[in-house]
């Protein structure tokens, strides 16, 4: 198998499947993380010209990331699409948002807040764990008018 022929197959029939409804089950232990990555580990060493390679080096020959950029990537564009109504869902269920007047300094005005809750069940929910990421977003991100809005580094 070459490289061109690993691009063609693995994300149209495997990288789906590891990728489905993240937003929603998004593994935060570190050994549900590593089961699912180390099937993309496994995949990437097919392609024999990168099989004695670092998996980091892999997935850059490749063009691909981590399966946990992957997912963080899914959160942040699902947070824009609420707030931006490109989904029929009333964002106040799930993200409070802090909306400032002034907000030349300290980023963009489109700052979520942090649930609060009493347990650490709740921590790794999609509210709470989107709201330092997106936060920590650039203000030209935030404040685009579309999805394909990279960050500039």
């Amino acid at each position: 198998m070459d490289k061109e022929i690993f691009l063609a197959l693995y994300p149209t029939l495997v990288r789906p499947h590891m990728g489905y409804a993240a937003q929603a089950w998004s593994p935060y232990k570190k050994k549900d993380i590593n089961i699912l990555e180390k099937v993309q580990r496994r995949a990437t060493k097919l392609v024999p010209q990168l099989s004695e390679l670092p998996y980091n080096e892999r997935l850059d020959a490749l063009g691909l990331t981590t399966l946990q950029e992957r997912r963080t990537r899914g959160d942040m564009i699902e947070v824009f699409k609420m707030l931006n109504g490109y989904e029929d869902i009333d964002c106040s269920q799930f993200l409070q948002i802090e909306q400032r007047e002034r907000y030349e300094t300290r980023g963009h005005q489109w700052k979520l807040k942090k649930p609060r809750f009493r347990t650490t069940k709740r921590s790794n929910f999609f509210d709470a764990r989107v709201v330092n990421k997106w936060n920590s977003l650039p203000g030209n991100v935030v404040n685009s008018s579309s999805i394909q809005v990279r960050v500039q580094e």
